[in-house]
This record gives structure tokens, sequence and C-alpha cells, in this order.
């Protein structure tokens, strides 16, 4: 029955997320059971393509990428696809028409890791940062506000800048990685090589004030959404703190965290200030 592959599909998808991210996982149980799946749905999507640029260098990452995409296209038209991931994805891009310019956009910017490694100017690094997280956000904010064409368009800015401040947040704790395993930098105007307290600060200024812009959103999401997103917004902001605490030079020599321990007492204090509606 079509019905029991479904099921191990959206199971697929839940798994991938509980796999690869604690952090998210954490905040998507904290979402209302009514919204859960499809962000499970979409982050397994874009887990999978991210994973093919970032991971696979023992294979050939263009013709996979490619063979995704095509897999896509086909998950989406057919409404079916024996990839479960992309079958369960398909779900929600047509449950809540999910615009194609946003996942395609996201497969453009894994695209661009494939070749390019320095983004030179503020307009690419933008268009980077647009592509691989600001759309991921905006699929999410689909799901969030159940399909509202008006209070979709009301939050997309926010949505946006949040997406950007969790991403930047990543190329900052992964400067280590992206650099030296991936010849990766992100960044612009800034030498990664010698990275110092100033260039440092720049950064997490950018960061602060995309997270501002996005907080303002958080407090006009449905309640179904609210409490999720607020976790997640709690942990990156914990991680933020750390990075600045962390001099550069350790920055560029490590990966910063934050411990299960610490993780475990923000979900709760997330959930307290929630309860007293004092976000």
């Amino acid at each position: 029955m079509k019905s029991i592959f479904d099921t191990v599909s959206r199971t697929c998808s839940k798994a991938v997320t509980n796999a690869y991210s604690t952090s998210f996982s954490m905040a998507t149980k904290m979402l209302a059971p009514s919204i859960r799946q499809d962000i499970y749905n979409i982050y397994g999507f874009v887990r999978l393509a991210d994973e093919i640029v970032d991971s696979f260098h023992n294979y050939d990452k263009e013709t996979l990428l490619n063979e995704f995409t095509s897999e896509l296209e086909k998950a989406i038209s057919a409404r079916i696809s024996l990839n479960p991931i992309l079958n369960a994805f398909q779900e929600t891009v047509h449950k809540y028409d999910l615009p194609p310019s946003l996942y395609q956009a996201f497969l453009k910017s894994m695209r661009l890791d494939l070749h390019k490694s320095t983004y030179l100017t503020q307009q690419e690094y933008k268009e980077y940062i647009y592509g691989s997280a600001d759309v991921v956000g905006l699929m999410c904010l689909k799901v969030f506000v159940n399909g509202n064409v008006q209070k979709y368009e009301e939050l997309r800015e926010s949505a946006m800048r949040l997406g950007s401040a969790f991403q930047k947040v990543n190329f900052l704790r992964d400067l280590k990685a992206d650099y030296e395993d991936l010849s990766r930098s992100y960044f612009p105007d800034t030498n990664l090589a010698a990275l110092d307290e100033d260039s440092k600060q720049l950064i997490i200024t950018e960061i602060e004030e995309d997270f501002h812009a996005g907080y303002q959103g958080i407090l006009q999401l449905p309640a179904e959404a609210k409490f999720g997103v607020y976790t997640a917004y709690i942990y990156y902001s914990k991680l933020l703190n750390k990075l600045k605490k962390v001099p550069s030079l350790e920055i560029k020599n490590s990966r910063i965290s934050v411990p299960a321990y610490q993780k475990a007492g923000l979900l709760a204090k997330s959930y307290i200030s929630y309860r007293l509606n004092i976000l």
C-alpha cells in the first residue's frame, strides 16, 4: 500500500534529522505535532543535498547532485519517488504549495559549493546565503503559517534574517573545517588565514543584527510554531555568545559547540519563558 511507503518515507526524514542535528531535532520536537513532520521532511531534503557537496569526497559529487535534482523534479511531478526522503519532501511541497523558486535556489547554492571556494563580494555572499539558508527559513515559514499568504508575506523578511543568522553562526563555528578541509571562505573582505579580533567582531555584529530582526518575527508566529523556533533561536544565540568569548585564533583551530547538558538547560529556560509569555 502507498500509505505504508509514505509512512516509511516520513520516518526516514525524521531519522535523518535526528542523526545529523541534535539541535535542530530538539527544536523540531518543540513544534506542534500538526506541523512537526513537514519540518522533518524539509530538513531531510536539504540535509541530503548538503551531504552530497560536503561529505561524499570519494564520489562524483556533481553527478550525484545532478541525479538528486532530476529525481526531485520527477518526484514533484509524479507525486512519488522511490527515494523516501524525496517522497516525503514532495508531500510537503504539494501540501503547502512551496514555490519551486525556493528549493531551486537552495540547489543552486549547493551547486556553487562544488566549484566555488571564495566569495569576494557582498553580492555573491548574499546570494549564497539566500539560497543555502534564507529559502530554508521560507519553506519552513510556509508550514508554520499553514499556507496563509498574508501572514507569510508579513513574516517573510524576518524568516530570511533568522535563516541568515543561523547559517552565519554555522560558518563561524565551522570556520576551520570549511577553510582547511573544504577550502571554502564564505565571508567577503575577510582573510581567514589571518582572522583577527576586529574582523571577527564585524562578523558577529552582522549576525546580531540578523538575530534581532529574526526575533521580531518569532514573536508573531502562530502558537504551533513559536516555541520550536524560539528554542532554535536560543540555542544559536548561546552558540554565538560562546564564539564571541573565544579568541579568533582558537576559532580557526577548533570547533566550538554547546554541550548536551547545556542544551537541556536552554530547553528548560526556553520553556519557562514561553509558558510565562516573556519571550
